[in-house]
């Protein structure tokens, strides 16, 4: 399953060390993901996570079982329950240990975490932003529901913190597997609020998820219209410039150069 994870269509596969894995198991799945990761035949084209246990003794043990023996494929490393700036900068600390400079993806789902959210995204390490709802319901005593109002406030401090420390902001998982539109319409939503990603538990979500991320050709073709009006308002000294009966300013040509950037790394358009 490790080897075949890369095969599902996601950007990042994370092999997880933390949850998934019994008290009792968690050395075999260090051997397990380790030996993955130092096979000179996985090379997958997509990036590779592991995610370790909170930071301490078990993430420790984590780390030095993944890098035992030698080289090994890997680009990030997830950091769940992240309350603080520190525990990403002590990561970081035993990552050197094992010569490994690799960012972080701190996981936020805590309510630490969430009120220190800003402080986690600028430390220099943090990548980005992710977004754990169950864990943190489960941390302030919420019920979850399927409107999620109850992690909303959170979901978009979130997004807040991610944007004002210019790092990525990954949305929460979507636990009923086999609810398609369920997880199509809470994509959308994340969409909405400002999440560059969002994390899937099952191979089948990937697409949903991407497609949701994938702008469509109505957005594709205003982001173009409204880029190459901005070239010639540009040539001609003007900040402001009517597209389609629109009035156009900076905020909203932010928005063209976002959906021209997701359509570029969707690799089905190309937006000039």
């Amino acid at each position: 399953m490790l080897r075949k994870a890369p095969d599902a269509g996601a950007d990042v596969v994370v092999f997880d060390l933390e949850d998934a894995v019994a008290p009792e198991r968690k050395a075999a799945a260090r051997e397990s993901v380790h030996d993955v990761l130092a096979d000179p035949d996985f090379d997958p084209d997509c990036e590779v996570c592991v995610r370790v246990n909170p930071t301490g003794i078990a993430a420790d043990d984590d780390l030095t079982g993944v890098f035992a023996d030698g080289d090994v494929r890997l680009d990030t490393v997830m950091l769940p329950k992240t309350g603080g700036p520190g525990d990403v900068e002590t990561l970081g600390r035993l990552l050197a240990e094992h010569d490994a400079d690799l960012p972080v993806l701190a996981l936020v789902e805590t309510a630490a975490g969430v009120l220190s959210a800003a402080d986690i995204a600028a430390v220099d390490r943090t990548d980005a932003l992710v977004f754990g709802a169950e864990d943190l319901s489960a941390d302030i005593g919420a019920s979850r529901t399927a409107e999620g109002t109850e992690v909303l406030y959170a979901r978009e401090h979130t997004v807040l913190a991610a944007s004002a420390g210019d790092v990525d902001a990954i949305d929460t998982v979507y636990t009923a597997i086999e609810e398609r539109d369920g997880l199509a319409a809470e994509t959308a939503f994340a969409v909405q609020l400002g999440y560059d990603g969002k994390m899937a538990i099952h191979p089948a979500q990937v697409g949903p998820i991407n497609d949701a991320f994938t702008p469509d050709d109505a957005e594709i073709a205003w982001a173009r219209r409204i880029l190459e009006a901005r070239e010639a308002a540009d040539a001609e000294g003007r900040g402001v410039f009517r597209v389609d009966d629109e009035m156009i300013d900076a905020p909203l040509v932010a928005r063209a150069e976002r959906i021209a950037e997701r359509a570029r790394a969707a690799g089905g358009f190309e937006v000039e």
